[in-house]
């Protein structure tokens, strides 16, 4: 399982919205077929180790990181393929969330004689996937908010000045996690200071995630570099019928106006409208501002924290919070994982909140090789 595992994360760049899913299959102790999925609308994992093997497939084992699907969707039913190559015996690390499968498959299995083991690297195979459980159990994509500052929590200066707090690893480290994202999200006032690009560039990856644009009143200058190609998402809180959404269409962008009751960005709102259209993994790169509301509304399930050791004084903080009267009774984080990166310490930390129920592990398979480049 755990060479499956490895398998499947050879699609982390590739497979959205799909999962990320790999196949083993073995015979008398030896592999004879191996596969995982590479692209939506291509052949499923089990399909490439099925053709690997051949005739070998028949009285194997299949180790499969997802429950095989049941159902017609791009590909015909792995679970047909399986039963009709003699596999004896199957063992997935997960239940398929996805309500047209969700069990199914391993029942079609069992029904046809095959042995039937699940579970095995759970929260492996969890953590590969968090954004598709994620929308397939609530509806939302996964979000990650990654950041980068000082020891002492400051991302910029006094004066906005924040190239570059962290060293070349950490920069890469964090493409990595760009390039795995449906979509990366930045906010209006980050344009204005950095005048970012927001695309993945420090790591090789065959596709750019969907960029993403909060800006309630449509302030974004047309020549911002977000904007230098088409594509980008601009979310806004009123519809702006004028001169500047016009040149934005004719670029090849789209403008949505989703509001709230403040005349802003309706948060939790996008959130569903993104996962209603199939973003999975959402990565957040903003100021503190939308950092804060995006945290307030309880819109985050992991931080991507990034320190540098390094001392900035006064300046711009990670997150604009509302104060405390006194310490919470229970902590708000959780932390996972703690990596250097040269001189630089990656923490990973789930956010708890109600919002936050999907079980997902602490591994995150091949992103520390992936984003180093052993």
């Amino acid at each position: 399982m755990a060479r499956a595992l490895e398998l499947a994360a050879h699609g982390l760049y590739t497979t959205d919205p799909n999962p990320r899913v790999g196949c083993v299959l073995v015979r008398d102790d030896r592999i004879v077929g191996e596969g995982w999925h590479e692209r939506a609308g291509d052949a499923h994992a089990e399909i490439h180790a099925l053709r690997e093997a051949g005739d070998r497939a028949a009285r194997s084992t299949a180790y499969i990181t997802l429950e095989p699907c049941a159902h017609d969707g791009r590909t015909p039913p792995c679970t047909v393929a399986l039963i009709s190559a003699g596999v004896r015996r199957v063992v997935a690390a997960m239940q398929d969330p996805n309500p047209l499968v969700n069990g199914k498959g391993l029942d079609q299995l069992r029904a046809a004689g095959i042995e039937v083991d699940c579970g095995v690297m759970e929260a492996e195979a969890l953590a590969l996937n968090p954004g598709f459980v994620s929308r397939m159990q609530r509806g939302l994509p996964w979000v990650r908010m990654k950041l980068a500052a000082s020891l002492d929590g400051k991302t910029a200066l006094e004066n906005r000045t924040s190239q570059w707090i962290t060293g070349p690893d950490a920069r890469r480290d964090g493409h990595a996690f760009r390039a795995r994202a449906s979509a990366v999200l930045t906010g209006i006032g980050t344009v204005k200071d950095d005048d970012p690009r927001l695309d993945v560039r420090l790591v090789d990856t065959p596709r750019q995630p969907l960029r993403i644009l909060v800006d309630s009143r449509l302030e974004v200058d047309p020549g911002a570099r977000i904007l230098a190609t088409p594509g980008v998402l601009v979310v806004t809180a009123r519809n702006h019928p004028g001169e500047k959404q016009s040149l934005l269409l004719e670029a090849g962008h789209q403008v949505v106006s989703l509001p709230n009751a403040r005349e802003k960005v309706d948060l939790p709102g996008l959130m569903r409208w993104l996962g209603e259209r199939e973003i999975n993994e959402l990565h957040v790169e903003a100021g503190y501002r939308l950092n804060g509301s995006l945290l307030s509304e309880q819109c985050v399930d992991e931080l991507l924290i990034y320190l540098a050791p390094r001392l900035l004084g006064p300046g711009v903080g990670m997150f604009d919070l509302p104060g405390l009267d006194r310490l919470p009774s229970q902590p708000g984080l959780a932390f996972r994982e703690v990596v250097r990166l040269g001189p630089d310490l990656r923490i990973l930390a789930s956010v708890r909140s109600p919002r936050n129920e999907v079980p997902i592990g602490a591994a995150h398979p091949g992103q520390a090789e992936q984003a180093t480049g052993d």
